[in-house]
């Protein structure tokens, strides 16, 4: 979840709405390349997830953090809620998951290098304390009774909300981790044709890297049950938003988007002011009920774009938002996975004619059905199997043209960073079909073997 934005000034005009957007706009060799990942903390010997507070704690692991290896504290309300450094993030979920929003670089040498180090020093502090990290994109045994609630008024806010509007967001909330990845476009035609790829063939992310098949203590019948709740949270800020495929799309539509998307809050004084289903149209006008007569400043309209949550979303950056969490070697795989495809036009074109033939319907379709079925998806003779294997080749031959060294001109290119999907398309095992083989199999039906075999 997204920290409070800050330094922007008075919306002068209703064009300064999609200027914000515009702004993002960057010259390609300026693209970056942000990593995001969230990881369940627990108890090593009794498997539970942790509390903030405590010997044991989110607390202890953060403070641990900022004292041995240089992160500076993020505080609100006198609690410690995050960390600094480098222009990266560390920051909680509402329920605990510890999620690194890593710095933006240049190539995926760099990203690794970052996931790597993060993990390492969690590591270290988690071990001092009997504690323990594991990735995956849905909390395998936990209720929503024992998931800890973290100290944070957004995030109590969001929680009161959720109830009215879906039947999983305290389930997303509390109980699910992911692995993003946030690109730049150079333009706002770039950004169109890649945000369409982008929510089109987010179903092969989601089936790639399908990773939650376990859900309150047994199988739940789906291959990415974390994607599942996603279709029953807010019907009015989730999706595959149909009206980006229609023509005349660009920064002015996703405004008008975004205008209509009930608003969570407004942020003033270090506190977090309830406008929940309130309007930010209102808010424009003057008239917002929560603060009659004040006016949003272009840092509400940033506060505002965190609180969408389609398949993927545009700030001034595009995030790529449909992979569970998962082991540590994949986290490196998704970032290349969408760099590939989106860094290089060509690579983009092919994508983009894979997809640029279906409906809206059938999006939705190979949605739901890679959330089922992850691989052995099929919709309207679209095999998912098949397809990622294009969607993969595509990307490999974009990260062979970036042509981005590595280990000092060792290592010529990012195309290693695939080999785990190379391996999944092999197989035809994502990492929820290995858990659940396990599962039917060696462990015999005792979910508790998940920890000592798939923790960090």
């Amino acid at each position: 979840m997204s920290i409070p934005q800050s330094g922007g000034g008075p919306i002068e005009h209703h064009d300064d709405l999609a200027a914000l957007l515009e702004k993002g706009c960057k010259p390609k060799d300026a693209w970056r390349i942000g990593t995001e990942h969230e990881k369940f903390g627990y108890c090593q010997d009794s498997h539970l997830p942790l509390p903030y507070e405590g010997e044991r704690s989110i607390k202890a692991v953060l403070e641990g953090l900022q004292r041995r290896f240089g992160w500076s504290p993020v505080v609100e309300a006198g609690n410690i809620i995050g960390l600094e450094k480098d222009g990266a993030n560390v920051s909680l979920e509402p329920g605990g998951q510890l999620e690194l929003s890593g710095a933006p670089l240049e190539n995926i040498h760099q990203t690794c290098d970052e996931v790597n180090t993060h993990l390492a020093e969690v590591r270290a502090i988690a071990d001092e304390i009997g504690v323990k990290f594991i990735g995956l994109g849905a909390a395998p045994e936990w209720s929503g009774a024992q998931m800890p609630v973290m100290p944070k008024g957004r995030y109590k806010l969001m929680t009161d909300y959720m109830d009215r509007v879906g039947t999983h967001g305290k389930q997303m909330m509390y109980r699910t981790c992911t692995v993003q990845v946030n690109l730049d476009f150079g333009s706002e035609a770039d950004m169109v044709q890649k945000l369409r790829v982008a929510l089109a063939l987010q179903p092969v992310a989601t089936a790639l890297f399908a990773n939650s098949p376990f859900f309150e203590g047994k199988p739940n019948g789906h291959k990415s049950w974390r994607s599942r709740i996603w279709r029953n949270l807010d019907d009015a800020r989730t999706g595959t938003l149909p009206f980006v495929f229609e023509q005349g799309f660009g920064f002015e539509a996703w405004v008008q988007y975004a205008l209509d998307v009930p608003m969570y809050f407004v942020y003033r004084d270090g506190k977090y002011v309830d406008a929940l289903g309130m309007s930010f149209r209102d808010f424009l006008k003057g008239q917002l009920p929560a603060l009659p007569g004040e006016k949003p400043t272009l840092s509400d309209w940033a506060d505002h774009l965190t609180t969408i949550f389609p398949e993927a979303r545009i700030k001034q950056f595009l995030e790529m938002r449909g992979a569970d969490g998962g082991p540590w070697r994949r986290l490196c795989a998704l970032p290349a996975f969408w760099v590939g495809i989106c860094y290089d036009q060509n690579a983009l074109d092919a994508a983009w004619d894979l997809c640029k033939g279906w409906s809206a319907e059938q999006r939705e379709a190979l949605r739901v059905a890679a959330s089922v079925d992850g691989l052995q998806a099929k919709v309207d003779g679209i095999v998912m199997a098949d397809l990622a294997r294009e969607l993969v080749a595509i990307a490999e031959a974009g990260l062979k043209a970036r042509g981005k060294a590595g280990a000092g001109g060792m290592v010529p290119d990012e195309t290693h960073f695939l080999n785990a999907l190379h391996e999944t398309l092999e197989t035809g095992m994502t990492p929820a079909d290995e858990l659940l083989a396990r599962y039917n199999g060696e462990w015999g039906g005792d979910l508790s073997r998940i920890y000592g075999e798939y923790s960090y």
